[in-house]
């Protein structure tokens, strides 16, 4: 452990905020210089001076003007989000919202089930034919909220690798320049909120998969501890698989938090109802939190220094803000070989059912990691959960001494569209380039990404901001702190 960084920059050095929602559109004008959040619209519909049917015209404006250079949606369905925003707007004349996210847009990533259409996963094994009559819990509660269904968004085949590209529907490309990834597996979701196409989308983790795409994407991202937002059905990854949102910034990330996480009885291993609202305390600021910082996991990370610098600026802040923030690493080697025998092991199990002609059908990266997952025995797959438990009594016990812990989101930005990992990396799986997410799906543990920077070609830079177990809303308060003090957030790219 080294001495506490010293806030030596009152200023900070990361890269001047785009202040998400400093600019609302006015009825009918169309698309706005740039997105507009959650916490804006409805403060917007609130007032009366803009209605969910102007905030869904400019959401589907943007996504026409994008689609399909950007690829980030599987299927849009115009007309019921009209539909749902008349609606909502009816009920706000009323003065009768429906909920926590009336009117407000949102796009849901085609892993979850949402009744009316089909979930295809990324994958040509689905048959679109019905019925499909079921939401998952996080879709279900968005809908009793009020929220507004634009479509649903890319994933590569059942979300299995890191970046967004499927035999379904192509690549995802990255918003800040078309010819790089967005990255994944949620990719098409934190593409969607960068564009401003729905300032809220739902994604999953089980790798880094809202993580790793809001990095690249230059957007707010949090995988919140295992079981805080139920599941159903359940993953062929078991607990490894999170529900997450992807937002703007951090207080949209705690007001969606409010509404996917209740309870729901088809997820036997959900957490139960949450205590209290995520977004009390949000602005209780750092002040006194201690804080560790490990810019490499103690060499085992290299990373490249544009990403280097604009964490490190980010990590300032929060000692300016009044943390405690010490360099420091987590007690623990790659859990790599772990991680890959629960991963590819649960590959294996999806297309277990898969005949022949079927498995042709399938990503060719994929059917690989299936071969290698389905020739683990039982007892690889039990030594793999010893070592994540192991991994996870490191971190109970580093968390005795930190609050939070501090790392890059990534070791890189954005890289070519269409492969799993960077050209002449030497990595051949995508979990070779993200080091710093997967070891917290192993623990469970709440993670975000926050933007703090771009690279010198102007592609965005994200900071991990990872807490203890149940200590969402302290994450979330860390990354809004950064918010508030203009040291997160970035330009959004251009339309």
């Amino acid at each position: 452990m080294t001495d506490r960084i010293a806030p030596t920059d009152t200023e900070g050095n990361a890269a001047a905020p785009s202040a998400p929602g400093a600019q609302i559109p006015a009825p009918g004008t169309g698309t706005s210089p740039a997105p507009v959040t959650a916490t804006a619209l409805l403060a917007a519909y609130r007032a009366g001076t803009l209605s969910p049917v102007d905030a869904t015209r400019d959401a589907l404006a943007r996504i026409e003007a994008t689609e399909p250079a950007v690829n980030a949606f599987v299927r849009v369905d115009a007309e019921a989000a009209l539909a749902q925003a008349e609606e909502s707007a009816r009920r706000w004349e009323r003065g009768e919202p429906a909920g926590l996210l009336d009117g407000v847009p949102v796009t849901v990533k085609d892993i979850l089930l949402q009744r009316g259409g089909p979930t295809f996963k990324g994958s040509r094994t689905v048959r679109a034919a019905g019925p499909w009559e079921e939401d998952a819990p996080s879709v279900a509660r968005l809908r009793e909220h009020g929220a507004v269904f634009l479509g649903k968004t890319t994933t590569p085949e059942f979300g299995w690798k890191g970046v967004t590209d499927s035999p379904l529907s192509g690549a995802t490309r990255n918003p800040y320049d078309p010819a790089l990834t967005s990255g994944g597996s949620s990719g098409g979701g934190a593409a969607a909120v960068a564009l401003g196409a729905g300032p809220l989308a739902l994604g999953t983790d089980g790798g880094g998969s809202v993580r790793i795409p809001a990095a690249f994407c230059g957007v707010f991202a949090l995988k919140p501890t295992y079981g805080r937002v139920p599941l159903y059905p359940a993953s062929a990854f078991g607990t490894l698989a999170h529900i997450g949102p992807m937002t703007l910034d951090a207080r949209d990330a705690a007001l969606m938090m409010d509404v996917i996480s209740g309870a729901d009885a088809r997820d036997w291993s959900q957490l139960g109802p949450v205590a209290e609202s995520f977004r009390t305390g949000l602005d209780e600021g750092v002040r006194g939190l201690r804080v560790a910082y490990s810019p490499t996991f103690g060499g085992q990370v290299a990373v490249d220094p544009a990403v280097a610098a604009a964490v490190r600026a980010g990590v300032e802040r929060l000692a300016a803000l009044g943390a405690w923030v010490s360099e420091d690493d987590p007690d623990f080697t790659d859990p790599v070989d772990a991680f890959h025998t629960l991963w590819f092991s649960g590959a294996a199990r999806v297309v277990q059912p898969l005949g022949p002609e079927a498995r042709a059908l399938l990503d060719p990266g994929l059917r690989e990691v299936c071969g290698q997952g389905a020739r683990y025995s039982a007892l690889d797959y039990l030594a793999a959960v010893d070592t994540r438990m192991e991994l996870g009594r490191r971190m109970g016990r580093f968390h005795e001494r930190y609050d939070l812990l501090v790392t890059p989101t990534l070791p890189i930005t954005a890289f070519e569209a269409g492969l799993e990992a960077p050209k002449g990396s030497g990595h051949r799986r995508w979990t070779g380039w993200t080091p710093f997410t997967y070891p917290f799906n192993l623990t469970q543990q709440p993670a975000a990404s926050v933007p703090v920077g771009t690279d010198a070609r102007g592609l965005p830079v994200g900071l991990q901001i990872v807490g203890p177990r149940h200590a969402d809303a302290l994450v979330l308060r860390a990354a809004h702190a950064l918010y508030a003090a203009g040291a997160a957030g970035i330009a959004p790219p251009a339309l």
